[in-house]
C-alpha cells in the first residue's frame, strides 16, 4: 500500500504543476499548437489531480491539515479540466475597459 504522505505529495505536485502551467498559457498561446498542446497538458495534469485527490481522501489523508478537502477540489480540477479544453483564440471574452480605452475615451468626448 502507498503511504498517505506519497499520495498527499503527488496532489501538491499536480495542483501546482497545473498552475504554473496557468500562469504561462498567455505566452504559450502564442503559437496555436503550443496552445493546444499546453491545453491537452493541462486537462491531463487536472484530471490526473483530480483522481490522486479522490484517492487521498478514500486514503484516509488530509490536504493542508484537511480531511474534507480533497473531494471537492478534486470536482473542481474536474470543472476546470474542462474549462481548460475551451479555445478561445485571443478573443476578449470580459469586454472590460482598460485604462487606454478609458483615456481614448475621455480625449474624445472633450
Amino acid at each position: 500500500m502507498v503511504a498517505v504522505t506519497l499520495i498527499e505529495a503527488l496532489a501538491e505536485t499536480l495542483c501546482g504543476v497545473a498552475a504554473v502551467l496557468f500562469t504561462f498559457i498567455a505566452t504559450l498561446s502564442r503559437s496555436p499548437s503550443a496552445e493546444r498542446v499546453a491545453q491537452n497538458v493541462i486537462s491531463v495534469v487536472l484530471v490526473l489531480a483530480a483522481a490522486v485527490l479522490w484517492w487521498l481522501s478514500l486514503a484516509g489523508g488530509e490536504l493542508w491539515g484537511s480531511n474534507y478537502l480533497p473531494r471537492p477540489l478534486s470536482l473542481f480540477c474536474v470543472l476546470i479540466a474542462v474549462a481548460a479544453r475551451m479555445n478561445i483564440k485571443g478573443t476578449n471574452v470580459s469586454f472590460g475597459a482598460n485604462p487606454h480605452s478609458i483615456g481614448r475615451m475621455n480625449d474624445e468626448a472633450e
